[in-house]
């Protein structure tokens, strides 16, 4: 297959350039490189990935990139909440705007699918976050981020792009190491944060969440595009583990116990209320996807990183998407 990825040098994006080349896939990655990453694009480039250097808002660069097409994972996107957030003229722009954009023009050229990059942020607050809840619960989304994706989706699982078979991920939170790295995700931030002693502050501790290493996110995208389209086509499937849901509690707790320290307060705020648990039995049942890591393997990954100073200055503005 020869298959473009928006946002090919991206935190999730350069791991899963790498796995659909390992597969023999042509890959071509169209990325603005807004966070720096040009060494990254430049490894992927040294790899055999045709890079396009440009915004999915611009419709020369998308051309470039989606010409010839059989795939196209649309990962491009103002990504998270407070990003969005901060800027939410610019989110719509691109992550509304520029996915439809995505989407007329993968209609026009003849591309066959499409992989969407969705989010379980769509879940919002669950009435009861006990009960983990499939693709088929009811969306809740309470941030712009969020409403965002939810409405992509359901544009496309409505036809939107009949001619395409489109497959839309709702990832758990994503973490662990990657070529473009993160600190601004919750167990890569709370390790780095504990790791260089400083005090952590805690809200929300109780609220549940689902975690995906990035690396699995990637196969799972992967494994997406190479299973029958019978299997995929205007399917959602929640991408993670079921057994990967935790409390901030529950994460505190598991990088201080590998660390052996770590100065934490809990404290009271109201500003982020998603509170959910996700089932992910369907990607497992129906494509047989099981993620190869853990967040606690993922803990002892950045932490290794951080001690052998992989990152430089892990708080560097460029390992963030919101500065």
């Amino acid at each position: 297959m020869k298959v473009a990825i928006t946002g090919g040098s991206g935190y999730i994006g350069a791991l899963l350039a790498d796995e659909l080349l390992a597969k023999g896939h042509e890959v071509r990655a169209l990325d603005l490189l807004v966070h720096d990453q040009d060494d990254v694009a430049a490894s992927l480039e040294v790899k055999g990935v045709e890079l396009v250097k440009g915004d999915v808002r611009d419709a020369d660069a998308r051309e470039r990139a989606f010409s010839g097409a059989d795939a196209i994972v649309h990962l491009a996107a103002i990504v998270g909440d407070p990003a969005c957030g901060r800027d939410p003229e610019l989110s719509n722009s691109v992550n509304v705007e520029g996915s439809q954009s995505v989407v007329e023009d993968a209609r026009r050229l003849g591309v066959q699918r499409l992989v969407f990059a969705s989010t379980c942020s769509n879940y919002g607050r669950m009435a009861d976050p006990t009960v983990p809840i499939d693709e088929g619960g009811e969306l809740s989304p309470v941030s712009l981020y969020a409403e965002q994706k939810v409405g992509i989706e359901q544009a496309l699982l409505n036809g939107a792009a009949p001619e395409l078979t489109v497959t839309c991920l709702r990832f758990a939170t994503v973490y662990g190491v990657a070529p473009r790295m993160r600190f601004d995700l919750t167990v890569n931030e709370f390790t780095r944060d504990l790791w260089a002693d400083r005090k952590l502050e805690v809200f929300g501790e109780q609220f549940w969440r689902p975690y995906i290493h990035v690396a699995d996110a990637a196969r799972a995208v992967a494994l997406v595009l190479e299973s029958p389209t019978e299997k995929v086509a205007s399917e959602v499937f929640n991408a993670g583990h079921s057994d990967e849901n935790y409390r901030k509690l529950d994460l505190v707790e598991l990088i201080t116990g590998q660390l052996g320290r770590g100065d934490v307060e809990y404290v009271r705020k109201n500003e982020d209320p998603r509170d959910y648990k996700v089932s992910f039995e369907k990607i497992k049942r129906e494509l047989g996807f099981e993620p190869q890591m853990r967040v606690p393997d993922g803990i002892a990954e950045i932490a290794s990183a951080l001690e052998s100073e992989q990152f430089g200055d892990p708080f560097d503005s460029r390992y963030s998407n919101i500065g």
